[in-house]
């Protein structure tokens, strides 16, 4: 099935290149030039990947993000927009938004940031057995549909941003991945979350997912680094 990519842009030459490259990606594009043409199009069409843009005519991109979200639109949502300020960036997570790329940006880096999302809005996990949404890590079941996970026999809750950390964590299993990179992919960008952001998110997540999270073998660090997901369990440092 050919995923559905609607772009909102106003700005012509823009929105015509990304509908070229996507569909050069194999994307059945959609493509909307105003706030409301584009909000009615999101509704009625139900796309996988919202690309939108902030400054539109008709209606701006904060409003039809905020409307998609109250009409329960499940669609995945990256925001382009040239507003890097810190403001524009929370609002727009505040709102729903899975990602903020700010204007310019490269093709190859937009790609990289649309698959991305689109495997954390599916729940995928290369590499891990999964069923209906879950993924077994040694002797812990993540359930990523239920936000949740169960282990010896006591399930625990996950917020998402736990669960974007854990799913980066997964796509490059075996890889040493720094911290800021680790930024850019769950927190999407924005200014004010620091590396001790990402430390504290991986102790919250060795404490519900490790059998021992001060000896994990799971979510392992990288001195100077970063961090290193092992699927079979390792003995590494903390």
């Amino acid at each position: 099935m050919t995923t559905r990519v609607l772009v909102i842009e106003d700005e012509e030459p823009l929105r015509l290149a990304l509908s070229d490259a996507l569909a050069a990606e194999g994307f059945e594009v959609l493509a909307a030039a105003d706030g409301e043409a584009g909000l009615a199009l999101a509704l009625r069409e139900a796309p996988e990947l919202v690309l939108l843009d902030l400054m539109l005519p008709r209606r701006d991109g904060f409003s039809v993000l905020r409307a998609m979200r109250e009409d329960r639109l499940q669609s995945a949502v990256i925001i382009l927009s040239a507003r890097g300020e810190e403001w524009d960036r929370v609002q727009g997570f505040e709102y729903g938004a899975d990602d903020y790329v700010v204007k310019p940006f490269s093709t190859r880096e937009l790609l990289g940031r649309i698959r991305a999302v689109l495997r954390r809005a599916e729940g995928e996990a290369p590499g891990l057995a999964r069923s209906g949404g879950k993924a077994r890590i040694g002797a812990a079941t993540v359930d990523f549909a239920g936000y949740s996970v169960e282990r010896a026999g006591r399930r625990v809750g996950l917020s998402r941003r736990e669960l974007d950390l854990l799913r980066c964590l997964l796509a490059s299993e075996g890889k040493a991945l720094d911290r800021g990179r680790i930024l850019d992919q769950v927190w999407g960008g924005e200014e004010y979350p620091t590396t001790r952001t990402v430390d504290m998110h991986v102790l919250n997540l060795r404490r519900k997912l490790e059998e021992d999270p001060e000896h994990p073998r799971h979510i392992l660090t990288v001195h100077g680094v970063g961090y290193r997901f092992s699927r079979k369990g390792e003995d590494g440092p903390r």
